[in-house]
């Protein structure tokens, strides 16, 4: 396994824990509740921030425990990252229309901040797997 594919699976699988624990602790307070009343701004940024952080601390480790390959990357690497950019790019472009209508609609800032959260864990995620496929199926 390349050190590029290692890199995905961190992203995917740390792209996925962080925010579902996010969604999950977040959430659970909504029913019967006022969402104008949730505190969501620190726990969403803490969120963010322990993903980043998560993502580069994995990626440290996976380099020092194969260090030959850490800084390895060829034309294959290149053009998988590109396709799963290419594919994060226009699931963000399509699920941010729904913060945008949300908007629109004079939803509750909750909502919107929600929405477009999701809308970068959807990329994040498209993108992972994309690149994930193409590395288990071949290029």
């Amino acid at each position: 396994m390349s050190s590029e594919e290692k890199r995905t699976w961190i992203s995917a699988l740390v792209g996925f824990v962080v925010p579902f624990a996010y969604f999950a602790i977040t959430l659970s307070k909504v029913a019967g509740a006022d969402v104008t009343t949730i505190d969501y701004v620190r726990p969403m940024l803490t969120a963010i921030g322990v993903g980043i952080g998560a993502g580069i601390v994995l990626s440290i480790v996976a380099a020092v425990v194969s260090p030959k390959d850490a800084d390895r990357t060829d034309e294959r690497d290149r053009e998988i990252n590109r396709r799963g950019e290419y594919v994060g790019f226009y699931v963000m472009s399509i699920a941010a229309t729904v913060p945008l209508i949300l908007t629109m609609a004079d939803a509750e800032h909750f909502w919107i901040a929600h929405a477009l959260y999701l809308a970068f864990v959807l990329a994040a995620l498209a993108s992972a797997a994309v690149k994930i496929v193409a590395y288990r199926r071949g290029w």
